[in-house]
């Protein structure tokens, strides 16, 4: 009965998209953004596919958005190390999660694809055209009529790198039967923690099913940079590499007021600090940039940065020629000077650049934090040796941030206040700080091998079939 209604709504839904969907094939009415919109719906509703030949017995991986894909990555390379003669399709719902998606996957899975709405229609027709060996759901994103048409066609679907927020838990728990319909489907649900099992065994499912693994990010393959690595970011960032650099990712809104405010009282201190704000949602960029100017303090932008940067290295390379054509002494490499950038703060205003600008950093914030919508990844800067603060609110990475707190590589702090205390201490004592990322570093290091168990369970998922 459950199915029978969700199937019905959902084909009630495709009414009202079919004028939608046609809009793309005409020209004038819509113009070039509603044709976009209208190229979208198709894609959402399995109307269109890219035109690339796919065999049978592909790996089929799915991640909802841009935290789910970084959590992939490395898994992504595993499975095709591990499965060398099967192609990987790799499919996404959001059009960020989409961005990263190609930027990082790009060439290396046989192809990307929009993830259509869980329609029986659309349905059948991605299974058909992905043919799966194998399903890998990333982290969340439940789809129950795709999950059920993968049973009956006898494909093993695998929840990976499983979690379960506090606000996912109490919709779970609100009526337990239906999450244990949703759930049925699936083979394997693969942990990150034994806190995330509980909560899913509290509803019911069976305890043969649901097992903890460990977090696959961890597993994250981030190159530590060299030396030249982290001075060529420097330069291109306009930056002093012997100042200071704070770097905050992932803000949300109400939290950047909160860490420029600490950021002015600690100038006082540390007149040469810089700070990088990286907001989750990057089209918040110049409201942020306007924020800052209004506090009297000097902002830019990651991409006018880069143009500034481009120009610069043309200019340089003109006025090496020059020199060389007058037999003059080579160019010596331009180098900020330390009273001279322009600039107080920086908004990161692009795409996956995030993992290597804390690779710089001297003091990390992890935002979604002093705001309560749960915080994020707070390994991507302890992965870097880099000290890790956070605000109080971590209920989606409960694991994670207690542990950092236990072996005192990270830092929760309760407001703006205790931020500038704790920050004032750590940049006050340079040795202290060290040892803090050093701890941070090691805790990534101590927990790896999460990747290795959930490659073997797929491979014995694979053997056995739904």
């Amino acid at each position: 009965m459950f199915m029978f209604v969700y199937h019905f709504l959902w084909t009630l839904g495709l009414a009202f998209c079919l004028p939608v969907i046609g809009l793309s094939r005409n020209r004038s009415p819509v113009g070039r953004t509603g044709r976009r919109f209208a190229e979208r719906v198709r894609e959402r509703v399995a109307w269109k596919f890219p035109e690339v030949f796919l065999g049978k017995g592909n790996i089929w991986v799915h991640a909802l958005s841009v935290g789910e894909v970084v959590s992939a990555l490395p898994l992504v390379n595993s499975l095709k190390k591990e499965f060398p003669g099967k192609d990987v399709v790799f499919t996404v719902t959001t059009a960020t999660g989409m961005a990263i998606a190609k930027e990082k996957l790009g060439g290396r899975v046989k192809a990307i694809l929009t993830m259509p709405v869980d329609a029986w229609w659309s349905v059948q027709r991605i299974v058909n055209f992905v043919k799966p060996a194998v399903f890998i759901l990333v982290e969340t994103d439940i789809w129950p009529a795709l999950l059920c048409r993968l049973k009956s066609k006898g494909i093993p679907s695998i929840l990976v790198n499983g979690r379960v927020s506090p606000r996912t838990f109490r919709s779970y728990a609100r009526i337990p039967s239906l999450t244990r319909k949703m759930f049925d489907p699936v083979k394997l649900c693969l942990m990150q923690s034994d806190l995330d099992r509980e909560r899913l065994l509290k509803t019911g499912l069976n305890k043969e099913k649901v097992i903890t693994v460990g977090n696959i990010k961890f597993d994250h393959d981030m190159a530590l940079m060299s030396d030249k690595e982290r001075q060529d970011w420097f330069d291109i960032l306009g930056f002093d590499s012997s100042a200071p650099l704070w770097v905050a990712g992932s803000t949300h809104p109400g939290e950047e007021k909160i860490l420029l405010g600490a950021f002015e009282r600690l100038r006082a201190s540390f007149p040469l600090l810089r700070l990088i704000i990286a907001p989750r949602d990057a089209g918040r960029s110049d409201e942020i940039v306007t924020m800052i100017r209004r506090m009297g303090l000097a902002a830019v932008l990651k991409t006018e940065v880069s143009e500034q940067s481009a120009k610069r290295k043309a200019q340089s390379a003109k006025r090496r020629v020059q020199l060389a054509t007058r037999n003059s002494q080579p160019a010596t490499r331009h180098m900020p000077s330390r009273d001279g950038v322009p600039y107080d703060v920086l908004v990161l205003n692009t795409m996956g650049e995030l993992g290597h600008i804390y690779g710089i950093a001297s003091l990390s914030f992890v935002g979604g934090s002093l705001v309560p919508v749960g915080g994020h990844n707070l390994l991507e800067p302890a992965t870097f040796g880099c000290p890790v603060l956070f605000g109080p609110h971590t209920h989606n990475f409960v694991s994670m941030s207690e542990a950092l707190l236990e072996c005192r590589g990270g830092c929760r702090v309760r407001d703006g206040n205790e931020l500038y205390d704790t920050m004032l201490r750590l940049l006050g004592d340079k040795e202290m700080c060290a040892r803090m990322g050093d701890r941070a570093k090691g805790f990534v290091e101590k927990n790896r091998g999460a990747l290795e168990r959930v490659v073997e369970h797929v491979k014995g998922s694979m053997e056995q079939g739904a």
